[in-house]
């Protein structure tokens, strides 16, 4: 059986990568500063980025900068270009748009843009400012920015459930996936307690669990770009950022426990849980019936479940843990002596080939 390395991309997958790397390297670079709370800093260090950068000799200039700035940032804006926002109001409420025909006519090298998740007046270019941010990268202008785990649309119930509270602006998640570079603004939860804008968030028990939020999708980022990355250059991917785990079930599996300590593990990590089952001919009744008790289950908590075709339910199932970056694979086995080729039983020969990943055993009174 080819391995996932040998597998080539038929011509609409080689023609997908071309115009994907063409696009890259036409586009403007996106680097976003991700904030887990306000105050956190996150602002400060895009626009000490952008300054810092003008000083090495790049043209940067600021696309939109909040109404309201602390000291430290108006002292930095005093030594940057700025491209005024026009101010307009709708429905009795205050915009600040930014002038896109202006920075377009400009044309910077660089551009800081805060307040990534702010919305547009109806009638405007575009309805949300990050659509006006990927504009400008498609024009091949880089783009600095900054927004806050709060403002993550996907993560916004998570978020809510912390902090009793949701932002009314948005952005979704597939853009920050379109980034260049994320980098999340750290600090102890302890130093952000009873600071200016953070009176809703008055404990460091939850400032620390929007940190590990934050942290936890800037890891999910970084990954994809891995995963882009190592397909684009046809490199196997064997590993990632996040826990992936991966429970392998079949028609007499005593599956309950491997998906319930299966997904123990995805919501500590915060990682991914697939359920993999190597399709069987001729099953009979009562092997069919546990079977799809087992995958109703696995649908039922939340896992992807995946049917794998292979004549060799080993090499099956390492071909597939290898191609899905699998860190964790659990399986079940009787506890038994079982009779194998030269010895070797399929749980030896699992373990053998788990290259990159661990194999959790679970006893019952199955057969793998």
């Amino acid at each position: 059986m080819p391995t996932p390395a040998d597998r080539r991309p038929d011509p609409e997958e080689l023609l997908r990568r071309v115009q994907d790397t063409e696009r890259r390297e036409s586009r403007g670079r996106l680097k976003i500063f991700l904030g887990y709370a306000s105050r956190v800093g996150k602002s400060f260090r895009m626009f000490d980025e952008g300054r810092r950068r003008k000083e090495r000799g790049q043209d940067v200039v600021v696309g939109a900068v909040q109404r309201e700035v602390t000291p430290d940032i108006a002292e930095i804006l005093a030594r940057l270009d700025v491209v005024p926002s026009i101010s307009t109001k709708h429905a009795g409420r205050s915009y600040e748009v930014m002038d896109m025909t202006a920075l377009f006519r400009r044309h910077p090298q660089v551009c800081l843009v805060d307040g990534l998740a702010y919305d547009n007046p109806p009638g405007s270019r575009n309805p949300q400012r990050w659509q006006d941010v990927r504009e400008l990268l498609d024009r091949g202008i880089a783009v600095i920015s900054a927004v806050n785990i709060q403002h993550i649309r996907e993560q916004q119930a998570e978020v809510e459930r912390i902090t009793g509270k949701r932002a009314a602006n948005s952005i979704p998640q597939e853009f920050l996936h379109e980034a260049d570079e994320i980098e999340v603004v750290d600090a102890p939860p302890e130093a952000l307690v009873g600071r200016t804008g953070s009176k809703d968030i008055s404990d460091s028990r939850s400032l620390a669990e929007l940190r590990e939020l934050a942290l936890l999708l800037a890891a999910d980022v970084v990954d994809r770009q891995l995963q882009d990355y190592l397909e684009a250059h046809d490199v196997a991917a064997r590993w990632g950022a996040q826990e992936r785990i991966l429970v392998c079930i079949t028609a007499r599996s005593d599956a309950r426990e491997m998906l319930r300590s299966g997904l123990r593990n995805q919501a500590r990590f915060h990682g991914a849980l697939l359920v993999a089952y190597v399709e069987q001919p001729d099953l009979r009744g009562a092997d069919r019936d546990k079977l799809d008790a087992n995958l109703a289950l696995a649908r039922e908590l939340g896992a992807e479940v995946h049917c794998l075709q292979g004549l060799d339910f080993v090499q099956t199932i390492l071909d597939f843990a290898r191609e899905q970056r699998i860190t964790q694979l659990f399986l079940g086995h009787s506890g038994r002596p079982q009779r194998a080729w030269f010895g070797r039983t399929p749980v030896d020969r699992l373990i053998d080939g788990a290259d990159g990943f661990d194999v959790r055993l679970f006893p019952h009174g199955g057969k793998p």
